[in-house]
């Protein structure tokens, strides 16, 4: 049986999170974290991820290491990031100081019909994140927590963290990003510096 992890509303939690965004990065995960950094203000610097399960973590940390004087948000739920599980690891062995992950945790697979999630059956993902040696984690229950992760966001050198943000159980309505990738790609690079090709 699934337990509540908590009560945030996500889409609000998200919008606190680039209130005031700077040069920060971000990278969404698979379906509703696409959805929730779409609602909280299109951004030349979004990434939307379309079909990559288990990787946004991982794409973060290539970014990360490719921009390391820019910071790097990946926004993924729980049961993405335990699709990807592993990455923490990989994030971990190269202590990247400009990255950081929120996992949207409501215990439950968003996408596939709100069937409990390891996390929703007891796995604790800052637990798991620690173990992994990602020295700075966060589990989140509150908008105080939102601020003060927020505030971390934009140091370039005090990663890799990651936050757990208890959200609320339930479905809103899908606020759809761009999806032609080669639209995505070119903006992103753009967004960069770098030519268009």
């Amino acid at each position: 049986m699934s337990e509540p992890i908590g009560t945030l509303d996500r889409r609000a939690a998200v919008k606190a999170l680039l209130t005031e965004r700077g040069d920060l990065l971000a990278i969404s995960g698979l379906g509703s974290s696409s959805y929730d950094l779409f609602a909280a203000g299109e951004h030349p610097g979004n990434f939307y991820l379309w079909g990559a399960m288990g990787g946004a973590a991982m794409v973060g940390l290539g970014l990360a290491l490719a921009q390391p004087k820019r910071p790097v948000l990946v926004i993924t739920g729980d049961g993405e990031q335990l699709m990807g599980i592993g990455s923490l690891l990989t994030i971990a062995a190269k202590q990247p100081g400009n990255h950081s992950i929120a996992v949207l945790d409501n215990g439950q697979f968003g996408e596939t019909g709100m069937q409990p999630s390891h996390s929703g059956l007891g796995a604790k993902l800052e637990v798991i994140a620690s173990g992994a040696g990602i020295g700075t984690v966060s589990d989140i229950a509150d908008m105080a927590g939102i601020e003060a992760f927020r505030a971390r966001l934009r140091d370039v050198s005090g990663g890799p963290r990651l936050a757990r943000i208890r959200i609320a159980a339930g479905e809103l309505e899908r606020a759809l990003p761009p999806r032609d990738g080669t639209y995505l790609k070119n903006r992103f690079r753009g967004h960069l510096g770098f030519a268009v090709r």
